[in-house]
C-alpha cells in the first residue's frame, strides 16, 4: 500500500481530481451571505439538489433575517418538509435569524450602517468562526463553509463525503470529523484547503461512493490506500 501523508503527494492527488472535476465548487444556490448560511444549515443529511428546490420558495416568503425571525415555525416547516430533519431545521433557521437581528441591534450605529449599506450582507452574517458557531444549529462544518464561500477564507469543511473519501485515500486517518479536519489541514497546503473540500465532495458523489466505490474508474486509485488494500 502507498501512503500519501505528504504535501507533495497530496498536491498530486488534488491535481488529478481537479482534472476530473474542473468545475468543482459549492452546489448550493444563493445570492446573499444570509441565504448561503441558511442553505448550508438546511443541507445537513440531505442533498444540495433538494435544498435548491425549496430555497426559492423560502426566500419568496422570507427574503431576509428580519422576515424569517418573525416567521411561524409551522409555516416554515410546510415549505421545507421535503428535506430531512425539517422540524428541527425550521426551528434552527428561525433561531439563526433572530440571533442575527439581535446582533445587528446590538451594534453601534457606524457598524450597523456598514451592514445596511452592504450589497450582499445586510443581515450581518459574522465573518468569525467563534461568532458563527454561537448561532442555533451552526456547527464546525456550516461555519467553515460560510467562511470559505462567503468570505474567502481557506477552510476545510468535513461532511460525510469528505470524511469518507479522505480516510479511504489516506489523506486522513480518523473517524472523527474534527480530527479528520486537523489531519487534512496538516496534509494539504493551506492555499488549497477550500479547493480540496470541494474536490473531495465531488469525488465522493461521483466515484468514491459510500456503498459501491467505483475504484476501476478512479483516477487516483494508485495513490489510494483503500483501492490498494482491495488488490492485496
Amino acid at each position: 500500500m502507498k501512503s500519501i501523508y505528504s504535501r507533495k503527494n497530496a498536491n498530486i492527488v488534488l491535481d488529478l481530481l481537479k482534472k476530473d472535476y474542473p468545475k468543482a465548487g459549492c452546489a448550493l444556490n444563493y445570492d446573499t451571505k444570509f441565504h448561503l448560511l441558511i442553505a448550508v444549515a438546511l443541507s445537513a443529511q440531505t442533498t444540495d439538489v433538494s435544498v435548491n428546490k425549496i430555497t426559492p420558495i423560502l426566500w419568496n416568503s422570507y427574503p431576509d433575517s428580519k422576515a424569517l425571525s418573525e416567521a411561524n415555525q409551522n409555516d416554515v416547516e410546510e415549505i421545507i418538509k421535503s428535506i430531512g430533519l425539517y422540524k428541527n431545521k425550521s426551528k434552527n433557521i428561525i433561531g439563526i435569524s433572530k440571533s442575527l437581528q439581535k446582533r445587528l441591534n446590538n451594534l453601534d450605529e457606524i457598524e450597523r450602517k456598514k451592514y445596511q449599506n452592504s450589497i450582499d450582507n445586510k443581515d450581518g452574517v459574522p465573518d468569525k468562526f467563534s461568532e458563527l458557531i454561537k448561532l442555533p444549529g451552526v456547527g464546525r462544518k456550516t461555519a467553515n463553509v460560510v467562511l470559505a464561500e462567503a468570505f474567502g477564507f481557506q477552510k476545510i469543511a468535513v461532511d460525510t463525503h469528505v470524511l469518507r473519501v479522505s480516510n479511504r485515500i489516506g489523506l486522513a486517518d480518523n473517524d472523527d470529523p474534527y480530527k479528520t479536519e486537523l489531519d487534512l489541514m496538516n496534509t494539504i497546503p493551506e492555499n488549497r484547503w477550500t479547493e480540496a473540500h470541494h474536490l473531495l465532495i465531488w469525488h465522493g458523489r461521483n466515484c468514491c461512493k459510500a456503498r459501491k466505490p467505483e475504484c476501476h474508474l478512479c483516477s487516483i486509485r494508485r495513490f489510494c490506500l483503500f483501492a490498494n488494500k482491495k488488490n492485496d
